[in-house]
Protein backbone atom coordinates (compact mmCIF):
# COMPACT_ATOMS: atom_id res chain seq x y z
CA UNK A 1 0.00 0.00 0.00
CA UNK A 2 2.49 2.47 1.07
CA UNK A 3 6.24 2.53 2.05
CA UNK A 4 5.95 5.40 4.72
CA UNK A 5 3.91 6.72 7.55
CA UNK A 6 0.39 8.07 6.62
CA UNK A 7 -0.61 11.66 7.10
CA UNK A 8 -4.01 11.35 6.73
CA UNK A 9 -5.57 14.92 5.85
CA UNK A 10 -8.89 16.67 7.39
CA UNK A 11 -10.85 15.76 4.00
CA UNK A 12 -10.22 12.05 4.24
CA UNK A 13 -11.48 11.89 7.31
CA UNK A 14 -14.59 14.05 7.21
CA UNK A 15 -15.41 11.80 4.29
CA UNK A 16 -14.80 8.69 6.32
CA UNK A 17 -16.73 9.87 9.42
CA UNK A 18 -19.39 10.87 6.89
CA UNK A 19 -19.52 7.85 4.66
CA UNK A 20 -19.02 5.39 7.67
CA UNK A 21 -16.10 4.44 6.84
CA UNK A 22 -13.50 4.30 3.74
CA UNK A 23 -11.73 0.53 2.67
CA UNK A 24 -8.04 2.16 2.14
CA UNK A 25 -8.33 4.10 5.45
CA UNK A 26 -9.24 1.02 7.67
CA UNK A 27 -6.66 -0.87 5.88
CA UNK A 28 -4.27 1.68 6.94
CA UNK A 29 -5.26 1.68 10.13
CA UNK A 30 -5.25 -1.98 10.60
CA UNK A 31 -1.51 -1.90 9.43
CA UNK A 32 -0.73 0.93 11.94
CA UNK A 33 0.50 3.33 9.66
CA UNK A 34 -1.62 6.47 9.83
CA UNK A 35 -0.34 9.62 11.92
CA UNK A 36 -1.47 12.96 12.17
CA UNK A 37 -0.18 16.43 13.24
CA UNK A 38 -1.80 18.94 15.92
CA UNK A 39 -3.08 20.96 12.73
CA UNK A 40 -5.08 18.30 11.16
CA UNK A 41 -6.45 17.73 15.07
CA UNK A 42 -7.43 21.30 15.23
CA UNK A 43 -9.20 21.14 12.11
CA UNK A 44 -11.31 18.32 13.24
CA UNK A 45 -11.42 18.91 17.09
CA UNK A 46 -14.16 21.52 17.10
CA UNK A 47 -17.05 20.16 15.15
CA UNK A 48 -16.45 16.73 16.80
CA UNK A 49 -16.37 18.38 20.23
CA UNK A 50 -19.68 20.39 19.51
CA UNK A 51 -21.09 17.14 18.29
CA UNK A 52 -20.38 15.44 21.39
CA UNK A 53 -18.19 12.47 19.77
CA UNK A 54 -15.72 12.18 22.51
CA UNK A 55 -15.40 8.81 21.36
CA UNK A 56 -13.88 9.69 18.00
CA UNK A 57 -11.90 12.34 19.37
CA UNK A 58 -10.38 10.10 21.67
CA UNK A 59 -9.62 7.43 19.09
CA UNK A 60 -7.94 10.54 16.99
CA UNK A 61 -6.16 11.73 19.89
CA UNK A 62 -4.15 7.99 19.71
CA UNK A 63 -2.70 8.41 16.81
CA UNK A 64 0.71 8.99 16.44
CA UNK A 65 0.94 12.65 16.23
CA UNK A 66 4.13 13.77 14.41
CA UNK A 67 5.81 17.26 15.50
CA UNK A 68 4.96 20.17 13.03
CA UNK A 69 8.59 22.03 11.94
CA UNK A 70 7.29 25.35 10.14
CA UNK A 71 9.75 26.65 8.05
CA UNK A 72 7.93 29.71 6.73
CA UNK A 73 10.72 30.18 4.08
CA UNK A 74 9.47 26.79 2.25
CA UNK A 75 5.92 27.93 2.66
CA UNK A 76 6.55 30.81 0.95
CA UNK A 77 8.75 28.95 -1.17
CA UNK A 78 5.94 26.72 -2.28
CA UNK A 79 3.25 29.34 -2.51
CA UNK A 80 5.11 31.02 -5.06
CA UNK A 81 6.00 28.13 -6.88
CA UNK A 82 1.88 27.13 -7.04
CA UNK A 83 1.48 30.82 -8.53
CA UNK A 84 3.80 30.60 -10.91
CA UNK A 85 2.48 27.29 -12.12
CA UNK A 86 -1.49 28.65 -11.93
CA UNK A 87 -2.66 27.15 -8.91
CA UNK A 88 -4.49 29.51 -6.55
CA UNK A 89 -6.14 30.05 -3.50
CA UNK A 90 -3.73 27.31 -2.15
CA UNK A 91 -4.35 27.67 2.16
CA UNK A 92 -1.44 28.18 4.80
CA UNK A 93 -2.50 24.88 6.46
CA UNK A 94 -2.27 23.00 3.02
CA UNK A 95 1.21 24.21 2.45
CA UNK A 96 2.63 23.74 6.02
CA UNK A 97 0.94 20.19 5.75
CA UNK A 98 3.11 19.75 2.38
CA UNK A 99 6.10 20.92 3.87
CA UNK A 100 5.80 18.57 6.58
CA UNK A 101 4.89 15.78 4.19
CA UNK A 102 7.97 16.32 2.03
CA UNK A 103 10.34 17.02 5.00
CA UNK A 104 9.26 14.08 6.97
CA UNK A 105 9.37 11.11 3.84
CA UNK A 106 5.62 10.62 4.47
CA UNK A 107 2.64 9.56 2.29
CA UNK A 108 0.36 12.29 2.42
CA UNK A 109 -3.65 10.50 1.91
CA UNK A 110 -5.72 13.63 1.19
CA UNK A 111 -8.82 14.11 -0.91
CA UNK A 112 -8.05 17.87 -1.38
CA UNK A 113 -7.51 18.71 -5.43
CA UNK A 114 -4.96 21.54 -4.51
CA UNK A 115 -2.61 18.62 -3.24
CA UNK A 116 -3.25 16.49 -7.05
CA UNK A 117 -2.00 19.87 -8.36
CA UNK A 118 0.68 20.41 -6.55
CA UNK A 119 1.98 16.99 -6.96
CA UNK A 120 2.80 17.83 -10.64
CA UNK A 121 5.74 20.18 -9.40
CA UNK A 122 6.77 19.13 -6.43
CA UNK A 123 7.76 15.71 -5.48
CA UNK A 124 5.69 14.24 -2.89
CA UNK A 125 4.34 10.60 -1.99
CA UNK A 126 0.14 10.56 -2.14
CA UNK A 127 -2.69 8.26 -2.13
CA UNK A 128 -6.15 8.94 -2.81
CA UNK A 129 -9.24 7.69 -2.61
Amino acid sequence: MSKYMVLVDSSVWIDYFRSGGLQKLDRLIEEDLVCTNELILTELAPALMKRNEREILDGLNAIPKIPLNIDWDIIREYQLLNLNHGINRVGIPDLIILQQVIDQKLSLFTLDKHFALMKKHLNFDMLSA
